[in-house]
């Protein structure tokens, strides 16, 4: 006979995803986050990113993530039920999702080395364009890309910020990042590029002084930088678990067809 999976639980602080965590705390046993063999996290999709990055910069190897909704939107998330967990997690599919690693050099010369599940983002900071150097595998694709920013994207990531800047939603799976501009006014006619997941994307800064750009990795923001590397970082895989007919391929693809 299987043994029952080891739970951990954490939730977020607002009042919802407090009362759902006192509801299965009554009812179910727990461990805790380091002896567990899966995370229940209670929340929306920000607290999903959250814990997800708490797994990234833990010790050993990351655990899988069950989430429900207490949210808003909840893309990442499965629906809320209090009742049936055991069957649900036995039942549930798995998603890998393998984050971005950026590595940021400030003005001042510090380096900064940061994990993102949906993005990295490049965004200016005064009200003067950016103007920013792409390269590529280290070959120089536009020399000079006036905008007010630029953004990186996993295909987990593709249906956030990335879509709100016109740029594509990538099958989860497709092995793709999407490069968007933010706003580009020269060249006036790029709109992004779809590139392959083993692409290294070097992004310099000109007049970084005169034009400052912050970086942003999620949530995690490094200002006045000079230049910013970005690659997928496969030494950290994530997994997160869905119950079958809440597939995160699934609404990834559907998400095209909402008005």
């Amino acid at each position: 006979m299987t043994e029952p999976l080891r739970r951990a639980l954490v939730a977020s602080t607002t009042p919802q995803a407090q009362e759902a965590a006192a509801t299965l705390r009554a009812t179910e046993d727990w461990v805790s986050e380091r002896e567990a063999d899966v995370i229940i996290a209670l929340g929306g999709d920000g607290f999903m990113l959250q814990t997800l990055h708490a797994q990234l910069e833990g010790p050993g190897a990351p655990t899988p993530v069950f989430g429900m909704n207490l949210g808003t939107v909840g893309f990442l998330m499965n629906e809320w039920r209090d009742g049936g967990l055991e069957q649900r997690l036995a039942n549930s599919k798995s998603f890998k999702v393998t984050p971005l690693r950026m590595t940021a050099q400030t003005i001042s010369g510090e380096t900064h080395s940061l994990p993102a599940i949906n993005e990295v983002s490049l965004l200016r900071e005064t009200r003067q364009t950016a103007k920013l150097e792409v390269t590529l595998n280290d070959r120089l694709v536009i020399s000079e890309l006036a905008c007010d920013g630029i953004l990186a994207a996993t295909p987990a990531g593709s249906t956030a910020y990335n879509f709100s800047a016109q740029g594509p939603i990538l099958p989860l799976g497709s092995a793709l990042i999407a490069l968007t501009p933010i706003s580009p006014f020269r060249p006036r006619r790029w709109r992004g590029a779809i590139l392959p997941d083993k692409a290294r994307i070097g992004i310099r800064v000109l007049e970084p002084a005169k034009r400052p750009v912050s970086a942003v990795a999620d949530q995690r923001e490094v200002r006045d930088v000079a230049r910013v590397d970005i690659a997928i970082d496969r030494t950290r895989e994530l997994t997160l678990l869905f119950d079958p007919e809440h597939a995160l391929d699934d609404r990834i693809t559907m998400e095209q067809f909402i008005e």
